[in-house]
């Protein structure tokens, strides 16, 4: 059973990588030295009614008073407002400092539970047990738990929150088999994105090795994808145990090299859609929604990686071709190289200077730059990164 060990200055902690892991809490709570008299869940209101039964089922049976919160997983509820509920929940439960927190579903949940715990009585340990791909191989691991925020009419992700590390994370790959199949491919976005990473952890093989092993992938074989989310939690665990708090100087990159992509996937993410124009991408996967829906993170994510990778051939750090290889990858697992409906490049450049990790009015952008290595490029020129916004449009808008 693959284990990954995530050691920062602030917590060690081990993530389980297995089938059929919730039945197993109880069991691995003892294991992680945590010893709660009562639990809270807070779980994603739209998973199977079994996941979270067995969770309790398996606390229960170990003498572990159990209370629950199910949440709605929208980034717009990812807020304050459903904080608060969320704490007055917790304290009517009256846990105290040595019981914990336990999110069950994806990394919205897992973002809020980890903050309710950052908070309430100061602190108190969580356990995150991931639902979703994208969850897994991302938020699980890392700490980062908080909410969004909505100001002049325009929604900020992320932008409230604490570094919280969990003290035990589960990954239940067995609940992968029922994730719908536009969410699960999403998720395949930031395996991507620790790809072009892998060198910076010691794993160069990982986008050869995810190529080789797709189409095991998109079949869901327990297996491969066992495989596939532990070693892209091994990735992400480097750079987090390297730079929990995301302090290392630009030319270092430490763990803001995490956020390949995401600065352009951000801006494109967080355009709201309107009641005539809902669709931001066309519908991918082998069954399109019968409607146009807005984008998801990880179809947003791979957007972004596109964008990067394009900007990083204008600044001569990848060879002509890159992007385009990258192109055929993201097609292969079923996500979006091209987005219809945006904004013009320059709106979406404004929109880009909003996000948490600019400063000083001034982007940073992470970019390829040799074969899983990437680099903090500190004010991009605005031009440059106007014509990377350009790869994903449709040609006649280029």
């Amino acid at each position: 059973m693959p284990v990954i060990a995530v050691s920062t200055p602030s917590r060690r902690y081990s993530v389980f990588v297995e089938p059929n892991q919730l039945d197993r809490l109880a069991p691995r709570l003892r294991e992680a030295g945590l010893s709660p008299r009562a639990a809270h869940v807070i779980a994603d209101s739209g998973l199977p009614p079994a996941a979270a039964e067995r969770v309790i089922q398996s606390l229960q049976t170990s003498g572990i008073a159990v209370t629950r919160s199910d949440v709605a997983p929208t980034e717009s509820g990812k807020s304050l407002q459903t904080v608060h509920h969320l704490l007055a929940e917790v304290t009517a439960a009256k846990l105290e400092r040595r019981d914990i927190i336990v999110a069950l579903g994806g990394g919205i949940v897992g973002d809020m539970a980890g903050f309710v715990a950052a908070t309430y009585r100061r602190g108190i340990p969580w356990v995150n047990l991931p639902t979703t791909l994208l969850s897994m191989v991302d938020a699980s691991v890392g700490g980062k738990a908080g909410v969004n925020i909505r100001a002049g009419g325009e929604l900020f992700k992320n932008m409230v929150g604490a570094f919280w590390q969990p003290s035990l994370v589960l990954a239940d790959v067995s609940l992968l088999a029922s994730l719908p199949e536009r969410d699960f491919r999403s998720g395949l976005a930031e395996c991507v994105k620790h790809a072009l990473l892998s060198g910076d952890a010691d794993d160069p093989a990982l986008m050869h090795d995810t190529r080789a092993s797709l189409a095991r992938i998109l079949a869901r074989d327990p297996e491969s994808l066992s495989e596939l989310v532990a070693r892209n939690i091994a990735v992400k665990a480097r750079f987090v145990g390297n730079d929990e708090r995301e302090e290392a100087p630009s030319a270092a990159g430490g763990r803001a090299l995490l956020n390949l992509g995401h600065t352009f996937g951000h801006a494109i993410e967080t355009i709201p859609a309107t009641a005539a124009d809902k669709s931001l991408t066309p519908p991918t996967g082998p069954t399109p929604p019968a409607a146009p829906t807005p984008l998801t993170h990880g179809e947003a994510v791979a957007l972004g990686l596109v964008c990067a990778a394009r900007y990083a051939e204008l600044d001569q750090l990848m060879p002509r071709g890159f992007a385009d290889e990258l192109r055929t990858t993201l097609k292969h697992t079923g996500l979006p190289v091209v987005a219809h409906h945006l904004p013009t490049p320059a709106e979406i450049y404004t929109r880009m200077l909003h996000d948490k990790k600019s400063s000083g009015g001034r982007l940073r952008l992470v970019v390829p730059c040799g074969v899983g290595r990437c680099r903090v490029v500190d004010d991009p020129p605005r031009e440059r990164v106007l014509d990377a916004i350009g790869a994903i449009l449709p040609a006649r808008a280029r």
